[in-house]
């Protein structure tokens, strides 16, 4: 007897050196879920927070497939859910906040030389008090959220108010700062398997009792609707795992791929015609040849060294006290791009500070930190077997436009009209692989 409410699902993880990457595929080969993770305490936790918000899309996607398929919800599902997810996320985040509470609270009772611990408790508690009061404004309709990741979100907030409340002849700043790094390892390595069937609830409920325009008949269908894809069985036949720390995974050996036959595959499954992938992500950059199958023909890597991947860019954006994704658009800006002599990571402090010191503007500098990488970049894609048509671009990297516009230039320069393919999730690219070869292996093993 056929289980309607069962949907056999095939995972794949890509665990990087800045992010841990999860894609689910339903048995068709269809993308339902993704989620992604900074976390930084250790491989296990970083795969298992990655798997579970690939768990929450996935049943996200299946709300959304129950309300097409309702005449009465059909066509409400696309200012209907978006809604619902920033809902759902202000709870899960009201819910990790209070995580974050009770481990501060730990840290201050573990903290040595505290007569005033109860003081140091009452502090942290109004932290955490003021944070989950901008809950609202950072969930809230058209907010812009600089990042998604708890870590994020929550780290800024916690300084901003750690600043504010500090006193340097009692409990300092550094003294409140010490009791986060030390509680928000506690709250990353917390399971929340649980994630959505214990808050999805909280927050349906909180729009639908706000009225947001639904008939009485569609706010009963519509919780109908969630409760479905709350309790469908989402039953895991394979998983793959591949990244930098794909050694790390805790996996049977045969379930890891290597990484440049992960992004072959993606790109292939996201752009069919790619013959040609270039991926840069946080510790090193791929060239990749493939067939019409997405199967790697050839392929360069650079050595270990993280020169012009996205830590090097990182590395740039603490020297400038800027954020990540400030460095594009500032580069972009440049009306006279200065030539950098090296991408190494060593020493790309020094002769940052020699530019700037010569009085060189930093959209200058910056342009040409972005060419030198793409110059590094061009190197690895001609010993592959140079760029062929099509040309797809993956990893964070991907995300910055000042390094795409310096990879069209070059590339136009060496092989003239190339086109170049950039998926919004190609972060992503490395768990799609994944994901399609644990479903091959298994239905392979099937035949």
């Amino acid at each position: 007897m056929t289980d309607l409410n069962k949907r056999d699902i095939f995972i794949g993880i890509d665990l990087g050196s800045t992010t841990t990457k999860a894609v689910i595929l339903d048995d068709g080969g269809e993308i339902i879920g993704r989620g992604i993770t900074n976390s930084r305490s250790n491989y296990d936790v970083a795969c298992r927070i990655a798997r579970e918000e690939a768990f929450i899309r996935a049943r996200f996607t299946l709300a959304r497939n129950v309300m097409e398929a309702d005449p009465l919800l059909s066509g409400l599902e696309g200012s209907f859910l978006p809604r619902l997810e920033d809902s759902f996320k202000q709870h899960q985040y009201l819910g990790q906040l209070e995580h974050l509470r009770q481990a501060l609270w730990t840290a201050a009772g573990n903290a040595r030389h505290f007569a005033y611990q109860a003081d140091f408790r009452k502090l942290l508690n109004e932290i955490v008090d003021n944070m989950a009061a901008t809950a609202p404004a950072l969930f809230g309709p058209g907010a812009a959220r600089k990042s998604d990741f708890f870590r994020d979100l929550a780290g800024a907030e916690y300084m901003q108010l750690a600043e504010k409340t500090a006193d340097p002849k009692g409990i300092n700043f550094e003294t409140i700062v010490g009791a986060y790094d030390s509680a928000i390892l506690t709250v990353e390595n917390t399971s929340d398997e649980e994630s959505f069937k214990s808050h999805i609830g909280a927050a349906l409920d909180l729009l639908l009792d706000g009225g947001n325009g639904e008939t009485p008949e569609q706010s009963d269908r519509l919780r109908a609707a969630i409760e479905t894809a709350r309790n469908y069985n989402l039953n895991e036949l394979a998983t793959v795992g591949t990244g930098y720390g794909r050694q790390r995974l805790p996996f049977p050996k045969e379930w890891i791929r290597s990484e440049i036959l992960c992004h072959g595959l993606g790109a292939h499954a996201m752009f069919p015609d790619t013959a040609t992938v270039l991926d840069i992500g946080g510790q090193d950059t791929k060239a990749i040849q493939v067939d019409d199958r997405g199967i790697v023909t050839s392929f360069q890597m650079n050595d270990r060294c993280a020169a012009g991947c996205g830590r090097y860019l990182g590395y740039i954006a603490d020297e400038m006290n800027l954020g990540l994704h400030e460095l594009g658009p500032l580069a972009q800006q440049s009306t006279h791009r200065v030539k950098i002599n090296s991408t190494c990571t060593v020493f790309a402090g020094a002769e940052l500070r020699d530019r700037l010191g010569m009085g060189q503007r930093r959209e200058d500098i910056l342009a040409g930190l972005h060419r030198a990488i793409m110059l590094r970049a061009m190197s690895l894609l001609a010993r592959s077997g140079g760029v062929k048509d099509e040309f797809t671009f993956t990893g964070g990297v991907a995300n910055n436009p000042a390094a795409v516009d310096a990879l069209v230039d070059l590339v136009q320069q060496n092989y003239g009209s190339r086109r170049l393919n950039i998926s919004p999730d190609s972060i992503y690219t490395g768990a799609l692989g994944g994901a399609l070869f644990a479903m091959r292996d298994y239905q392979g093993g099937q035949a």
